[in-house]
């Protein structure tokens, strides 16, 4: 996490209304800096802001036909950087597209609905709890 406390968030999806629904439900909370792309491209353009969690939609194609999906972004994003925790996030209820994601080495998958802010923060809030844990062994073991 960065320097003041906050979560960097990067919000990523094609929908324009639901993206800014979901930057509202985290700007809620004071904890979350948030960037927000229409695109895994610009995501990926934007990768050297730090994010300490990506939210990313399965489907990104509702701008322009030929931009990546969620998956080839979510293979970018991992073979550029494995410590950045990616929550996928689409419409789909398909425990398949659920397993091919998690396969892409996605942390967690969240189908679009009215919970699916609650769920994500907190999908995040466990994220950050374990890294916090992580480094506070990894500072312990460096004493021992």
């Amino acid at each position: 996490m960065n320097k003041e406390n906050k979560i960097k968030l990067f919000l990523v999806d094609d929908d324009a209304i639901f993206l800014k629904l979901l930057e509202i439900e985290f700007l809620e909370q004071a904890n979350f800096d948030i960037e927000t792309y229409a695109t895994g491209e610009l995501c990926l353009d934007n990768l050297s802001h730090n994010p300490d969690v990506i939210i990313l939609d399965y489907h990104l194609d509702g701008i322009d036909k030929d931009a990546m999906n969620g998956i080839e972004i979510l293979d970018k994003i991992v073979a550029l950087d494995t410590n950045i925790p990616v929550i996928m996030l689409s419409s789909q209820d398909k425990i398949d597209v659920a397993i091919n994601c998690m396969h892409h080495k996605a942390v967690d998958y969240v189908v679009k609905s009215e919970t699916a802010a609650i769920r994500l923060k907190k999908i995040i809030t466990s994220i950050t709890e374990y890294k916090k844990m992580e480094k506070t062994l990894n500072w312990y073991m460096d004493r021992v």
